[in-house]
């Protein structure tokens, strides 16, 4: 027959000891409040959830009545074996209590099956352990402030009301030597609670490392994704309810509200934060970046209630898995931003994008690198102690101002700087893939100026910083400024210093013809070239309108008059009007290519052949 003592106490010493009357009061009470609710279920073998309940809102005064008669029984048990352990009242009482602990066995079953709905995670998490009503057991002699009951929903008044009732069922049945079947009890219905939990949220829970590593990136994408819309639900509302009800359920006993949680939670979070880990460990390759630094940014934060709700120690292997997920997580990161680096330096492609276009190698890491800075957060954690390793500094000039309060300072700013200016060194040797040097110089003025302007509509912006994108910008100017020198130099060497001063007609002759060849020359040649930013396509034309545009002008009126023309009958000399050239330019950049064909044999009025 179990007893409820470890070992036999001492005898009480306070004035009020029982006497044999008060003893054999305490059994009669709780035998008559005992043998009535065990003849309600009968058989031992009845189903928990077949007998009728005594935490019923109809009994709640029995129920009351039930539970302290269970501490009488124990006060007598107590005085009864610490004078006589084999006395008959003691058997007696011992078989009461016995009859006691079955029932409780049941109706601790059969709140914890029946009351689901008040007792899924969502609904313990929601409601506060700080209310009175939460901590206030529904047996206690004080009355409910109607005002403030009817604030609270009635989900979690009934939430409230449920948890009490586990809480007295769980104190009595600790407290009479049966914490082991309550226990058992206990983490059976909630374990099947908390994995259905899970496994509603999308939490696969048989993912090894082996699989995932087998998995086609666009099959094991969509778990990540799966993952990720679980996580936070998973803490923030299963585990974190999980753990608020054992800290209430078992309040009575911090060693058996640790070895509930544990035994209910610990199994599915370690499945959940054990995912990420193996995602990292997989192989690495640029696309995986941005989900494996969503898993980073997930675990991490949610760290404070991870760490919060698993405190125990023998929870202490959750926490650590999550922490080596975090740690493996951050090596992929690192490995794949060496990877990412070491891959534009290795860019091997021979061809030259046509026209001096945008090419694909700036469009991808800037959109990558772009990518990378709505992560900054995330990054700057992960690279706070991993040092750019150069063999020389980076130059002060392509940072922006010297002084220390404006230059590029942080970690994280310094990495994508740094991957930016990878990439424009590889850009420098491209261009001098292009055979025309003008054109290698508009390649070099539209690859810059779309990374300048990738900076500008992304959170690189805020990390690089204004004097960066003015710096960089400067350079555009200076490229666009070296493509229209070398590109349009014969057209300005072909006109005369001051057109209007009088010159020898052989002299205006010889302007005109050597214009005309130099003008085609460069527009032909030009028609297939492109500025891809309308900005600075309209900065570059109007610079070239008046470098060339006005001194044209002057001579044309000076010396394209009709007199010359008359002169000059056996050649069309004067091919182009101002107003031509201007319609000539306003086509360029464009990149069409086919309508550069100018007519040797045109008319004064314009030889453009559309």
């Amino acid at each position: 027959m179990r007893t409820i003592f470890s070992k036999s106490p001492s005898p009480p010493t306070h004035h009020h000891t029982f006497t044999e009357s008060l003893i054999e009061e305490n059994i009669e009470a709780a035998e008559l409040s005992i043998t009535k609710w065990d003849s309600l279920y009968g058989d031992d073998h009845v189903s928990y959830c077949n007998i009728a309940s005594l935490f019923s809102e109809n009994n709640r005064d029995e129920a009351k009545q039930y539970l302290s008669s269970i501490k009488g029984l124990q006060k007598a048990m107590r005085y009864l074996a610490s004078l006589e352990s084999t006395s008959d009242k003691l058997v007696r009482a011992q078989t009461l209590m016995q009859t006691a602990m079955k029932r409780l066995e049941r109706e601790f079953y059969q709140i914890l099956k029946s009351n689901r709905n008040y007792l899924d995670p969502e609904s313990v998490s929601n409601h506060s352990s700080s209310r009175p009503s939460v901590s206030r057991s529904s047996f206690s002699d004080s009355e409910e402030d109607g005002s403030e009951n009817d604030s609270i929903p009635e989900v979690e008044r009934g939430s409230s009301a449920v948890i009490a009732d586990l809480r007295a069922i769980a104190e009595a049945m600790i407290s009479a030597g049966y914490a082991k079947e309550c226990f058992k009890i206990y983490r059976t219905i909630r374990k099947s609670t908390v994995d259905e939990a899970l496994y509603n949220l999308g939490v696969e829970r048989n993912l090894g490392f082996q699989q995932i590593q087998k998995m086609k990136w666009e099959i094991l994408e969509v778990k990540i994704k799966h993952w990720l819309n679980a996580v936070k639900g998973a803490v923030k509302t299963v585990f974190y309810g999980e753990r608020l009800l054992c800290d209430q359920v078992f309040a009575i006993s911090s060693s058996i509200r640790e070895s509930c949680f544990t035994d209910v939670s610990k199994e599915g979070a370690l499945a959940l934060f054990g995912f990420p880990e193996s995602v990292a460990k997989c192989k690495k390759t640029p696309e995986k970046m941005f989900r494996i630094l969503d898993l980073y940014e997930a675990v991490s934060d949610l760290w404070p209630e991870i760490e919060s709700i698993f405190s125990f120690e023998s929870t202490s292997t959750v926490r650590s898995t999550a922490v080596n997920s975090l740690i493996r997580l951050s090596d992929a990161v690192r490995t794949m931003l060496t990877d990412f680096e070491m891959a534009i330096q290795k860019h091997s492609s021979k061809t030259t994008v046509p026209g001096g276009g945008i090419h694909p190698l700036t469009r991808y890491v800037m959109n990558y690198i772009s990518f990378l800075a709505d992560y900054s957060g995330v990054l700057s954690d992960i690279i706070a102690d991993w040092p750019l390793q150069i063999s020389s500094p980076l130059p002060e000039s392509y940072f922006g101002s010297p002084d220390k309060e404006e230059s590029i300072s942080s970690p994280i700013s310094v990495r994508l700087a740094w991957l930016i200016l990878v990439m424009l060194c590889k850009l420098d040797g491209k261009a001098e893939m292009y055979k025309d040097v003008a054109l290698s110089y508009l390649f070099l003025a539209n690859n810059l100026q779309y990374v300048v302007n990738k900076v500008r509509q992304s959170n690189l912006k805020l990390l690089l910083g204004d004097n960066w994108v003015t710096k960089h910008e400067q350079k555009v100017r200076k490229y666009a400024a070296n493509y229209e020198r070398m590109g349009w130099s014969k057209v300005f060497a072909a006109l005369p210093e001051n057109p209007t001063v009088e010159i020898p007609v052989d002299q205006v002759i010889e302007h005109f013809r050597n214009f005309n060849s130099a003008f085609e020359e460069a527009y032909k040649k030009q028609t297939s070239w492109v500025v891809t930013d309308p900005k600075l396509r309209d900065e570059i034309k109007l610079s070239l309108a008046r470098r060339i545009g006005p001194i044209y002008k002057e001579f044309f009126d000076k010396y394209g008059g009709v007199q010359l023309m008359k002169e000059m009958c056996s050649e069309t000399l004067v091919r182009y009007t101002p107003d031509d050239l201007g319609n000539y330019c306003s086509d360029l950049f464009f990149g069409s290519g086919s309508s550069g064909s100018i007519s040797s044999s045109s008319s004064q009025g314009g030889g453009y052949s559309r």
